[in-house]
């Protein structure tokens, strides 16, 4: 009798954290896309160096974090893949939406300075384990740059 609770237990642990998990992606997915269209007139650039601009615009580090947790869902399948091997597809769409967001914040905080160009674009990731098993129970995303803030734009602040 008890294992067939466990087995209940489990299936539906399973089924709660693929409904749920689809539903908080899903809903996270269309804050992206809606926030992605609001901000794209702050570009974004890998280049180290900005190209020559005169007069010279006013420069400060932005930053945008942020830590997303595995579902129960996820992690089982993950685990599944990590037995037979392959594309870990599931923590792929975890890693998709946290650097989308990591980004997003990152040009909330340059728009708040009145940037309108984010230069030398790094990420830096982590994952955070959980349990004695040593899963990844979340991933940390962090995207940082240096915002360009046009000298007007830089008067008008101070």
């Amino acid at each position: 009798m008890d294992v067939i609770i466990q087995i209940v237990v489990f299936v539906a642990l399973l089924a709660v954290g693929y409904l749920a998990g689809r539903r908080a992606e899903a809903k996270h997915y269309r804050s992206i896309i809606a926030r992605e269209k609001a901000l794209g007139a702050i570009l974004v650039f890998p280049e180290r160096l900005p190209p020559a601009i005169h007069p010279a615009p006013a420069s400060q580090l932005v930053s945008g974090s942020v830590v997303i947790s595995v579902d129960y869902f996820k992690r089982f399948v993950a685990g599944l893949r990590m037995i037979i091997g392959g594309r870990l597809t599931s923590y792929e769409s975890l890693l998709d939406r946290a650097r989308r967001e990591a980004v997003l914040r990152m040009k909330e905080e340059a728009q708040a300075l009145g940037a309108d160009q984010v230069f030398n674009v790094k990420f830096e990731t982590a994952s955070i384990s959980k349990g004695a098993s040593k899963s990844i129970g979340s991933v940390e995303v962090l995207a940082y740059g240096t915002a360009l803030i046009p000298r007007t734009r830089a008067a008008a602040r101070h």
